[in-house]
């Protein structure tokens, strides 16, 4: 064996998402069985929406030493920013961002008015309007 190669163990951050889809879709569909379960089948997507896009931005900061602006938005992890901050190393995290189950785009904020020393990230729920009573923050 060369002595620039070596083996690594672990799980890949992909192999990781694909078993928490997987794990995910299961829940879904036990959850369909047990009868009229839109709204809780809504709450579940958004779980998993936002899980994913926080798993992309601590990637993101992981690689640059920062997340995306509130200028910048979610774009930054499906183009590359062309405002500063610009990142050193960017790579695209998604091919486009996911929407909420009522077909409108996560709301995010850095930083958050909710974690000013963090980001904010959620959907503006049934009604479309941020910063109402139903707002799901995915917990």
């Amino acid at each position: 064996m060369k002595t620039n190669e070596r083996k690594q163990g672990g799980f890949t951050l992909l192999e990781i998402m694909l078993v928490v889809g997987i794990i995910v879709i299961i829940l879904g569909v036990a959850v369909a069985r047990l009868g009229n379960t839109t709204g809780v089948a809504k709450d579940m997507a958004v779980r998993a929406d936002l899980q994913a896009i926080s798993t992309q931005l601590k990637l993101y900061e992981a690689v640059n030493g920062f997340v995306p602006t509130t200028e910048q938005g979610l774009q930054a992890l499906v183009t590359q920013p062309e405002s500063e901050p610009r990142p050193t190393r960017w790579y695209q995290l998604f091919k486009e961002l996911p929407l909420d189950p009522w077909r409108n785009k996560y709301i995010y904020l850095s930083p958050g008015r909710r974690n000013p020393n963090s980001y904010d990230l959620y959907s503006a729920g049934p009604d479309r309007q941020p910063d109402t009573g139903d707002d799901n923050w995915g917990n």
